[in-house]
């Protein structure tokens, strides 16, 4: 792990590795607004992409594989974090290793890190830090964990004095918070609880926070929450008896005071949600318009001046996905591990909407072990929708499911899907510009910066584990 696997660097023939070192995507979602939109690599460049080198990650044995976040780009630096929290800082045009941090704290993920004033920002399973972007060197650490929370896994999001992270609430008792911390010293300068009141029985309910790093833009951040537990009930508490009501603030889209916390506005998306229907995503910030998607396959906009709603369209497979859930087991589409489940993007009016399709048995007294869902067993799209009104403009299927998240570029929005795969495709028509095979299964998101493209692989899939951070570039 001290050096790269740099056997394939091509670096004096690939243009893209000559760019300027002021390349940049600082933010988990390249930017405050989560547009995940970077120029550089437009449809006759992204057709000529080749390997410029591969940087191997360790196995990690967590469930989410070895690494599932988007890397981050400032200059001639590549960060990226591993799913025990390391953190490798890596040259931009050669893959070589500068330095790494290790942590060894593992969580389900999709964990990744924030760059911002010579700062590296990230979080462990408990606690956030800040690492000197030149060396590693840890800078300040603040464990944020109270009992009732359960593990920081999102991504934070810094905007130059503060950071912003969240806590999830994952088993019974549990009840995530948001936090902003002073981006200098961590100290904490405010907490919201997403779980409005009390559980009747802590011991039967829990749940809440965030897995997504929020938005921002002038005084007011973004977020997106978690769902309630348990999924659909008990024996003894069916269709969420354990947790009467609405579950304010489950499944909802909140707007907070990003100096106080105050919470402005919000809208619930899935009240008294029974199918792990959170809504989770990162809100896509675009001109007044919110954006907001989750794993109940509905992707809804926003005014952010009158907070209504201006459409709502559901995308992927769905069955059985609305109302109480019925005594007998039935097939619930979008399932535990369907739906939208990572990051969309946003450039020149298109949405574009990463899904899974993958169903799982469930009732109203409980589903079936989130052990035995088997997510190749699935199948992905990629949606084309328009930001204006909804409107559908192109799909584009995979055999494989789209946890890739997508990326766009220039009329190029690229993602990645769980056998490997890579795809290039034209933002207007959805049709293939260029596409690669990894070494192992993929759901960590790309990202762009000086005209290169960086793709994360570290699902094991048969027996593909070469776990990787691979660089492409344009030939010529």
């Amino acid at each position: 792990m001290r050096r790269a696997v740099a056997a394939a660097v091509l670096v004096a023939c690939l243009s893209g590795c000559a760019q300027s070192s002021s390349a940049r995507w600082s933010e988990p979602n390249a930017n405050t607004q989560s547009t995940r939109f970077a120029s550089g690599l437009g449809a006759s460049r992204a057709g000529k992409l080749r390997q410029v080198w591969r940087f191997a990650i360790p196995p990690t044995g967590g469930d989410s594989g070895a690494v599932a976040a988007t890397p981050v780009v400032s200059g001639t630096v590549v960060y990226l974090q591993d799913l025990k929290s390391n953190v490798y800082a890596l040259d931009r045009r050669t893959g070589a290793l500068r330095w790494e941090h290790r942590f060894e704290a593992q969580n389900p993920g999709p964990n990744g890190v924030a760059v911002d004033g010579g700062r590296v920002i990230g979080a462990t399973d408990t606690t956030v830090f800040s690492l000197d972007a030149t060396n590693g060197k840890l800078m300040w650490k603040r464990r944020l964990l109270s009992p009732v929370e359960s593990f920081v896994d999102a991504a934070p999001l810094v905007d130059g004095s503060r950071v912003y992270i969240a806590t999830t609430g994952y088993s019974f008792g549990t009840r995530g918070k948001l936090y902003a911390l002073d981006e200098r010293t961590g100290a904490v300068e405010w907490q919201v609880n997403t779980i409005k009141r009390p559980w009747p029985d802590p011991a039967k309910a829990g749940g809440g926070g965030a897995w997504s790093p929020p938005s921002l833009r002038g005084d007011v951040v973004y977020w997106g929450t978690a769902n309630p537990i348990p999924w659909g009930g008990t024996p003894q508490e069916p269709n969420g008896a354990a947790f009467p009501g609405a579950v304010l603030f489950t499944d909802s889209l909140l707007a907070l005071d990003a100096a106080t916390g105050r919470l402005l506005w919000y809208d619930q998306v899935t009240p008294h949600d029974v199918r792990d229907y959170d809504f989770q995503l990162s809100p896509i910030l675009v001109g007044t318009t919110i954006l907001g998607a989750g794993k109940a396959g509905r992707v809804i906009a926003w005014d952010a001046s009158t907070h209504r709603r201006l459409w709502s369209v559901a995308v992927g497979l769905h069955r059985n996905d609305r109302g109480p859930l019925p005594a007998r087991r039935v097939a619930v589409c979008p399932g535990l591990l369907g739906g939208v489940e990572t990051p969309m993007a946003e450039a020149a009016g298109r949405l574009f909407v990463p899904v899974v399709d993958l169903c799982v048995s469930g009732s109203a007294t409980g589903y079936q072990a989130l052990s035995s869902v088997d997510p190749l067993q699935g199948r992905g799209e990629l949606v084309a929708l328009s930001v204006d009104d909804g409107r559908r403009l192109w799909v584009r299927r995979f055999p494989a499911p789209d946890f890739g998240c997508a990326t766009a570029s220039d009329g190029v929005v690229f993602t990645s899907t769980l056998d490997g795969s890579i795809y290039g495709l034209d933002a207007g028509t959805g049709r293939t510009l260029w596409h690669a095979r990894a070494a192992a299964g993929i759901n960590a998101c790309p990202s762009i910066a000086g005209g290169m493209l960086f793709v994360a692989a570290g699902v094991p899939v048969g027996n593909r584990r070469g776990y990787e951070l691979v660089a492409y570039a344009p030939r010529g």
